[in-house]
């Protein structure tokens, strides 16, 4: 199974961890990404802030390289929900507005076929790929270990534009958790925003945020946290205060320790809170 790949700039760089840990796993899927030729960055949060044209034209040149394999594969997937939201918000700008499209065209020098189409790597393990393939890649279920799925704001929201099911109440990530064998929790702020980039100018605030998500991911009983993105890792991983503080995984790196992927302490090192011990008391080092 082979798709084309937006990596966006993070799991290069801050989430390197991330990257890791999804070429691991897929590996083992037997699932090929390949990686879109002279990409760049989406925008992020900050071009559409901006600008609405930058912030729309620079996730279309990606959608605009993408077209180019599309042969290979018509399905672009991202893994970082931030670039995920970026180049949705520009896909369904060339599709439904078509004076929009014919700026966005002339900015980046494409021609838009509409024949590729945006997926999030939760939603291909979701709806591309088999249950009893996926369980039966499970070597260390995850039953001793009680989580809650965090997915914050960009990957469900705004939900015509994003089309993710269950937007209030996403369960993709739940899911694949459930296949590892975790011991899932309901909580009721899996949705709720972690501060994003007021990290870098409002510190104080983002971590009140952080402290109330945490405080109510205990209150459900988790011993951790598991996210798809890297700006939310980050500032829950970072911004913790107080004693106890819960360990921050990508969601790959827990379907990398329940299918026992080798050279995975490595990933460890990369986070504020070790998750190292608490795997270890639990038998999964």
């Amino acid at each position: 199974m082979k798709f084309s790949y937006y990596p966006g700039c993070t799991v290069h760089s801050t989430a390197i961890e991330y990257g890791k840990s999804i070429d691991a796993v897929l590996s083992v899927l037997g699932v090929e990404l390949a990686e879109i030729e002279d990409w760049n960055c989406c925008g992020a949060a900050a071009a559409h802030s901006i600008h609405r044209k930058l912030g729309l034209s620079l996730p279309a040149r990606n959608i605009s390289q993408a077209q180019k394999q599309v042969d290979l594969s018509p399905q672009l997937i991202t893994s970082c929900p931030g670039c995920f939201n970026a180049l949705k918000r520009a896909d369904y700008a060339l599709r439904n507005d078509e004076e929009a499209r014919k700026e966005i065209e002339e900015v980046v020098g494409f021609s838009y076929s509409g024949e590729v189409q945006i997926r999030s790597l939760l939603e291909i393990l979701n709806h591309e790929m088999d249950e009893k393939d996926l369980k039966s890649k499970v070597k260390k279920p995850l039953n001793k270990l009680k989580l809650v799925c965090y997915y914050g704001c960009a990957l469900v929201r705004p939900h015509a534009i994003t089309g993710l099911e269950n937007p209030e109440n996403p369960m993709m990530m739940d899911n694949i958790m459930k296949l590892m064998g975790a011991d899932v929790r309901d909580w009721s702020y899996k949705t709720e925003c972690c501060g994003a980039d007021l990290a870098l100018t409002h510190g104080e605030l983002v971590q009140k945020i952080v402290g109330r998500l945490i405080n109510h991911a205990k209150d459900a009983g988790a011993d951790a946290v598991v996210t798809s993105c890297g700006l939310c890792q980050a500032n829950l991983d970072m911004r913790q205060t107080g004693p106890d503080p819960l360990p921050i995984f990508y969601f790959t790196e827990l379907m990398g320790v329940a299918m026992d992927v080798p050279n995975r302490k490595g990933w460890w090192g990369k986070h504020i809170v070790n998750p190292g011990p608490l795997l270890g008391r639990l038998g999964y080092e």
